[in-house]
C-alpha cells in the first residue's frame, strides 16, 4: 500500500516540475489535514455542510483521508464524496489538478467510474477552458493515458502558445518505455522549450529534454541539453533545481559516453552524478540508477559501489535501499532499482 502511494505522489510531483508553480496554500493545506485527528475530521466535516464552498476546510480534509482513503469503510466513502465534489463544482481550480483529487479504479472502482463521467461531462460543459481540460487530464494521467492525451491536446488546441500543454505531453509520453514514444515526448519538450519565454522554467525543463533525448537514441540533443543543464545550475547555484540539474546532467553525458564506447568517461560522470548536493526530489525518492545500471552490466562494480556512498549523503531515508543494493552488487547481482530507473 505505502509503495502504490509513493509511487502515485511520486509520478505527480515530478510531472510538476516544469509546470506553472503549484498552488502552495493547496499542498500546504492537505499537509495540514493530514495531521489532523479523527475528532477535528469530524467537526471540519460538520463545518462544511453549512459553508459548501470553503475550499481551504475542504482541501484539509482531502489530506486527511488521502492516505486513508484508500482502504475501505467510511474513509474511502468521505474521500471519494470530496473528489467528486471538486470536479463537479470546481473544475478549474488549481485544487482539481493536485494528487488530492484523483482516484484510482483498483481502490475504488465506483468512485472512479463516477469521477471519469463527471470529467467527460465538464469537458463538454468547457470545451474551450484550457484549465478545465489539463485538470482532466492530470486525474487520468495514471489511469488512462489515452484520455490525458486527447485532454492535453484539445487544451494545446485552445492554447497553442502555452508551453503548459507541450510540456505535459512530454511528460506523459515520456512514461512509455518505446522509442516511439520517445520521440513523441522530445519534440513536445522541445516545442515547450521553443514557446516559453521565462528563463527558469526553460532551465527546470532541460533534465526532461536530456532525458528524452538519450532515450530517443539523438545522442547530439542528448549531450547538448545535458551541457545546457549543467550551465544552467552553474548560473542558479541556489535554485531548488540546482542539485537535480548536476544529478541528471551528468547522468545523460555518462550514458552518451558508454554508448559511444568511452567506459572511463562514463565512469566519472556517475561520480559527478553522486556529487550533486541534493534537491527536493533527490533527497525524498532518490537518484536515478540507469547509469549506474548500465556500467553494472559492463563490469564497472566499483564505480556502481562509489556511487551509492556518494548517494547517502543526500538520500538519508534511502540508507535501507543503498544497503541492500551494495549487498546486491557485492554478492555479483544486479540490484532490483525500480522507480529509480525513472526518477
Amino acid at each position: 500500500m505505502k509503495i502504490i502511494l509513493s509511487l502515485v505522489m511520486a509520478a505527480s510531483f515530478l510531472s510538476a516540475q516544469t509546470c506553472p508553480a503549484q498552488p502552495a496554500d493547496f499542498y500546504q493545506d492537505a499537509m495540514n489535514g493530514g495531521k489532523m485527528n479523527p475528532a477535528q475530521a469530524a467537526e471540519l466535516e460538520t463545518a462544511l455542510e453549512a459553508k459548501p464552498d470553503d475550499l481551504p476546510s475542504r482541501t484539509k480534509l482531502l489530506g486527511y483521508y488521502f492516505g486513508k482513503g484508500f482502504g475501505r469503510g467510511e474513509a474511502l466513502k468521505n474521500r471519494r464524496k470530496h473528489v467528486l465534489w471538486i470536479i463537479r463544482n470546481q473544475p478549474g481550480s488549481e485544487l482539481a489538478s493536485l494528487p488530492y483529487c484523483r482516484m484510482d479504479g483498483f481502490f475504488d472502482p465506483e468512485g472512479y467510474v463516477e469521477a471519469k463521467k463527471l470529467w467527460q461531462e465538464q469537458a463538454e460543459v468547457y470545451p474551450k477552458d484550457p484549465k478545465v481540460l489539463g485538470h482532466a487530464a492530470a486525474f487520468f494521467l495514471i489511469s488512462d493515458r489515452d484520455l490525458a492525451e486527447g485532454f492535453l491536446k484539445r487544451a494545446q488546441k485552445v492554447e497553442p502558445d502555452n508551453p503548459e500543454w507541450s510540456n505535459d505531453l512530454g511528460h506523459l509520453y515520456s512514461m512509455a518505455d518505446d522509442k516511439e514514444s520517445a520521440l513523441k515526448s522530445l519534440a513536445e519538450y522541445e516545442k515547450a522549450q521553443a514557446s516559453d519565454h521565462q528563463e527558469k522554467s526553460r532551465f527546470y525543463r532541460l533534465d526532461s529534454l536530456a532525458k528524452a533525448a538519450i532515450k530517443a537514441e539523438d545522442l547530439e540533443k542528448a549531450t547538448r541539453y545535458a551541457k545546457e543543464s549543467l550551465e544552467g545550475a552553474e548560473r542558479f547555484p541556489k535554485d531548488w533545481n540546482h542539485g537535480n540539474a548536476l544529478h541528471h546532467g551528468n547522468n545523460v553525458l555518462g550514458l552518451v559516453a558508454l554508448k559511444q564506447g568511452d567506459f572511463k568517461l562514463a565512469a566519472e560522470h556517475l561520480m559527478k552524478a553522486g556529487k550533486t548536493p541534493g534537491s527536493p526530489q533527490l533527497n525524498s525518492f532518490g537518484p536515478n540508477m540507469i547509469l549506474a545500471k548500465a556500467l553494472l552490466e559492463k563490469g564497472g562494480k566499483d564505480a556502481v559501489l562509489e556511487y551509492f556512498e556518494l548517494c547517502r549523503k543526500f538520500w538519508e531515508m534511502g540508507g535501507e535501499r543503498l544497503d541492500q543494493w551494495t549487498k546486491d552488487v557485492k554478492a555479483g547481482n544486479t540490484p532490483d532499482f525500480g522507480g529509480n530507473l525513472a526518477y
